[in-house]
């Protein structure tokens, strides 16, 4: 390829829109355009990365044994009335209607269209395993799209569904995709951890996540150094404290704290650890009536250390509050607590409430908590002697670094992460919605045991940029590069010698299957440079005049922070050393 020929569009600053590194760099670069909130173009530089994530992903999907087929971006209505998803799933599931006033929605994910094909094409036990994938345009109306291409509105994403005829083939299909997962972003060439997580809207009792390891990722890695144990922060465990509760050695006091409503603030004013306060957080539950009407609300009051975040996927898990909860308005917690929240507690509550308190709380002594009075604390709060054990003990919090961890085999560290593929076993959450079926060996119908796998296919390039850049732009890795290798010819149309060495060794990378380009567009050498260390081409071959005259050429990685002078015989076998090739 010659940039003559291609299509390149750089910018020396990045729209003011542009909020993260890789929102800035791929605008920079000329790789995307916005055309809306969300919705961007691919330009044909950011196409090239798209296309070569693509086909590593192809290459390995088909290796593992699944079958590639299209599904439609537009979906109708019913297929998704069948499992309910239509209603529950809310407003980033974009309903339209045609000509005749039929519902559709716009597919964010393909569930149900996939389970209608295997209802009808799957028959019989001697059809199975099969998995079938697809890479394909999705659009999921986010509230508030921001960050380009990792929280856009309209994306790619490869999905693929497999169906087993029992639990233990499904696990073993689960296995063979989480394995080919794992040799997908090998190949990427990125630094990623595989993460225990939480199925969340999807479903399913057995999922993995796959994380960019980067400074900026939204999602927080749990792992324990010292062994293989890495987990999302949703699903990492807190174990409960060892050792029986302390016996108590204060007396229960009301203690005023004027203005202080949170736990540091009245830490620092009595002088203590955070650690030694407890927060409460209200939340309730509705019992609907046949018309949809409130019919009774339950108020529960969560207790945690006051150095401890609440984990909603860990609480939206527990006994009474798996079917849904909300947090407790003010007026529901001033007719329960007798006060405004700052200052809840669970001693002399005006109206019975439901007390769940963490494994920490529910081992704490001695411990501080609001008094249910304005401007006023209890110290020395106890278990049993000062109001009732708890209701319910349960992990209700956010682990932090240091703790144990759940293997047992160190403590845990955490590090920051972008969620880039994800990996479920569904069970038969969409077939029994669906009654797809099949005839199994006993000629008796069996519902289908699923998975589902998906990798966010333009995502993936953002998280490459955020974990690979400096202060000149990107730096992708070989495998996903737009070229490989960028040949920059010094005043390539004054010198019929550079114009000559130029050629021959775009030919010759050529001939060997390398992704090159020659840049042959005549600009200077320091806006050529600056345009290649900005699109982030991992290797650079520079040849000019005075070098030629010398016998050698410049080599440079987009990681190196000086020029190698190469002999002209000896380039291309330094390339392909460095290419593997």
């Amino acid at each position: 390829m010659k940039a003559s020929q291609f299509f390149i569009s750089t910018l020396k600053e990045a729209p003011a829109d542009a909020e993260v590194v890789s929102h800035r760099l791929m605008m920079r670069a000329g790789m995307i355009k916005k055309f809306g909130a969300g919705i961007y173009t691919y330009m044909p530089m950011g196409l090239r990365v798209i296309q070569k994530v693509e086909r590593i992903i192809r290459e390995e999907m088909n290796a593992a044994g699944a079958v590639e087929l299209t599904m439609p971006v537009i979906q109708p209505a019913e297929l998704w009335q069948e499992t309910g998803r239509f209603d529950k799933m809310g407003p980033e599931l974009l309903r339209i209607k045609d000509r005749h006033e039929r519902d559709f929605v716009v597919q964010p994910t393909s569930e149900e269209v996939v389970t209608d094909i295997a209802r009808q094409e799957l028959r019989s036990y001697k059809q199975l395993p099969k998995n079938f994938y697809q890479i394909q345009t999705k659009f999921r109306d986010e509230r508030r799209p921001r960050f380009g291409l990792m929280r856009g509105r309209e994306f790619i994403m490869k999905d693929a569904y497999s169906f087993d005829r029992d639990r233990e083939s499904a696990q073993l299909s689960y296995q063979t995709m989480a394995q080919a997962y794992r040799r997908i972003f090998d190949r990427f060439g990125l630094r990623y951890r595989a993460v225990a997580a939480d199925s969340g809207a999807i479903g399913g009792d057995l999922s993995e996540e796959f994380q960019v390891i980067a400074a900026t990722g939204e999602d927080a890695i749990v792992y324990c150094p010292t062994s293989d144990y890495a987990a999302n922060i949703e699903k990492a465990e807190a174990l409960a404290p060892q050792g029986p509760r302390p016996a108590p050695g204060q007396p229960m006091t009301k203690t005023p704290t004027p203005g202080k409503s949170t736990c540091a603030q009245v830490a620092e004013l009595l002088g203590v650890p955070l650690a030694t306060t407890v927060k409460s957080i209200v939340l309730a539950t509705d019992v609907l009536d046949e018309q949809g009407a409130v019919a009774q609300t339950r108020i529960w009051l969560l207790l945690l250390r006051g150095d401890h975040d609440m984990n909603e996927v860990k609480v939206g898990k527990l006994p009474g509050l798996a079917q849904g909860f909300r947090f407790a308005t003010e007026a529901e917690i001033v007719e329960h607590f007798g006060c405004k929240p700052g200052y809840l507690g669970p001693v002399g509550t005006r109206k019975p409430v439901t007390v769940v308190a963490d494994r920490e709380v529910a081992v704490m002594a001695d411990w501080i908590c609001g008094a249910n009075e304005a401007d006023f604390h209890l110290t020395g709060v106890n278990w049993g002697r000062d109001l009732p054990e708890p209701a319910l003990v349960a992990d209700l919090r956010n682990v932090v670094a240091g703790d144990p961890s759940p293997d047992g085999k160190g403590v845990l560290a955490i590090e920051r992460g972008i969620e880039v593929g994800h990996v479920f076993y569904l069970g038969t959450k969409y077939s029994r919605a669906m009654n797809a079926t099949f005839l199994d060996e006993d000629g008796k119908p069996k519902l289908f045991e699923m998975g589902c796998y998906g990798i966010g296919v333009t995502r993936l390039p953002a998280a490459a940029i955020e974990q690979n850049h400096d202060e000149r732009g990107i730096i992708w890795p070989d495998a996903i590069a737009p070229f490989t290798v960028v040949i920059c010819p010094i005043g390539m149309d004054r010198s019929e010698a550079v114009a000559q060495a130029a050629e021959q060794l775009h030919r010759d990378l050529l001939a060997l299957g390398v992704d090159v380009i020659l840049d042959d567009r005549g600009e200077r050498p320091g806006a050529m440079f600056a345009d290649w260390e900005l699109i982030g081409v991992p290797h650079r071959i520079t040849i000019g005049d005075k070098g030629l005259k010398e016998g050698v050429v410049e080599y440079q990685h987009r990681r190196d922070s000086a020029a190698t002078r190469v002999a002209v015989g000896e380039v291309l076998a330094l390339l392909k050393e460095k290419l593997g090739v």
